[in-house]
């Protein structure tokens, strides 16, 4: 019974976390996030050093799920830009995934 209710008190927790940390990672620029994106993670992810990727590759759960848990992007221990700026890139990455209103033709 101990180990049950410890188990349904870790799951609540983890959503909770994952739903504050989704709506944490909302409210960033995204015309900011866009250039942020461009100088920041175009340079790897241009098709030859790491996979392309475009805003439109994703839908904007799958973008808010990579985000709420940082451990999902392989490069994100590499990365030198503050929190305000990895808002930005999610903002832009959210607003044009590919099933927002207006998803990205090209990054």
């Amino acid at each position: 019974m101990h180990r049950k209710l410890t188990l349904i008190v870790a799951t609540v927790l983890i959503t909770v976390f994952a739903v504050s940390m989704a709506f944490a990672m909302g409210g960033g620029n995204a015309r900011k996030g866009k250039f942020l994106y461009r100088k920041n993670c175009r340079t790897c992810h241009n098709g030859s050093d790491a996979k392309d990727l475009s805003p439109a590759d994703m839908t904007q759960a799958q973008w808010t799920a990579t985000f709420g848990d940082m451990s999902k992007i392989k490069c994100s221990g590499d990365w030198t830009i503050t929190e305000k700026d990895i808002n930005d890139i999610f903002s832009y990455l959210h607003d044009y995934a590919k099933d927002s209103p207006s998803p990205a033709k090209c990054s």
